[in-house]
């Protein structure tokens, strides 16, 4: 039996569980859903089940970052880049739901280690909260399900707030659900209110399956360059001052990162993006890059 299949993506819960402080976040969610799918066994009457993602086969749901609480000063672009990359590659087999978020004045107690809040003092704050996504998650969900969209409902989240829709989902349809929690290695445990109202769970992702998820570093969208950004890289510090050089020589950003992932028979057939993220690869593309520009005049 084939189950037709769509993804259903909590954005921050991805992010923060599995991507943030990697090099990692350039991250194909498509390509990612076909790897974790790929190791799922679900047998279905008692005959096992084959997934075939929809057309539609990604739903995610994000919520653009206020520009005056982003923690780096590229956070903002950064965000819309991915957003826009996501459309590029991915095209109709992905649709963005975005929500918001919201700063709201709010009092809280000061944490002292041994101390229980109620013997710590108020002190004045800002509340972020993030506005839509969670329920938009769990409508979409739900009635992709009861209409018949879909015979296979996968959730990628470890928000309990997500439990009313699975057991509506459960009560009014057939369709099968599948979790897949947003987490490296088990860093964070399956939530039992989850894992007990779904048909399988994957507990955690593998940083392979990551690194082998990964869009091109440069994605179109309307016939638009769209740029992996240079933090997202493995090492940004060695990247940078290479990266300026070849844009200096080549005349342009796409041209010096077409170079820069292309092979290149004078490096040995390496790719100079390769390089830059060692600190040796890096010297010794420096040094390749110092002679041809004094070989050439660039």
């Amino acid at each position: 039996m084939t189950l037709r299949t769509r993804v259903y993506v909590d954005g921050f819960n991805l992010y923060y569980g599995c991507v943030r402080k990697t090099a990692y976040k350039w991250l194909d969610i498509r390509a990612l859903a076909v790897h974790i799918l790929a190791t799922i066994r679900l047998d279905v009457d008692g005959v096992p089940a084959t997934f075939a993602l929809d057309p539609l086969a990604i739903k995610y749901f994000t919520a653009a970052i206020l520009k005056n609480f982003a923690r780096h000063q590229d956070s903002v672009p950064s965000q819309a880049a991915y957003h826009q990359a996501l459309r590029g590659h991915l095209g109709p087999a992905v649709s963005l739901i975005e929500g918001y978020f919201a700063a709201e004045p709010a009092r809280a107690h000061r944490h002292i280690k041994g101390r229980p809040a109620r013997d710590c003092e108020l002190v004045d704050i800002w509340k972020l909260v993030e506005k839509q996504s969670d329920v938009a998650l769990a409508l979409h969900a739900y009635s992709d399900a009861l209409r018949g969209e879909v015979d296979h409902v996968v959730l990628v989240t470890n928000d309990t707030d997500v439990v009313p829709c699975l057991e509506l989902i459960r009560t009014h349809t057939a369709a099968k659900i599948g979790l897949i929690v947003p987490t490296r290695d088990k860093q964070r445990p399956v939530n039992g209110d989850l894992s007990r109202r779904v048909d399988w769970v994957r507990e955690h992702v593998l940083d392979d399956e990551l690194a082998s998820s990964q869009m091109p570093a440069m994605v179109r969208l309307d016939g638009k360059a769209v740029h992996k950004p240079l933090s997202w890289y493995p090492r940004p510090d060695l990247l940078a001052p290479l990266l300026a050089e070849a844009i200096r020589v080549k005349r342009s950003r796409g041209a010096a990162l077409k170079w820069m992932h292309s092979p290149c028979a004078h490096l040995g057939g390496q790719c100079p993006i390769d390089m830059a993220q060692t600190d040796a690869g890096a010297l010794a593309l420096q040094a390749y890059m110092a002679q041809y520009a004094m070989d050439f005049g660039a």
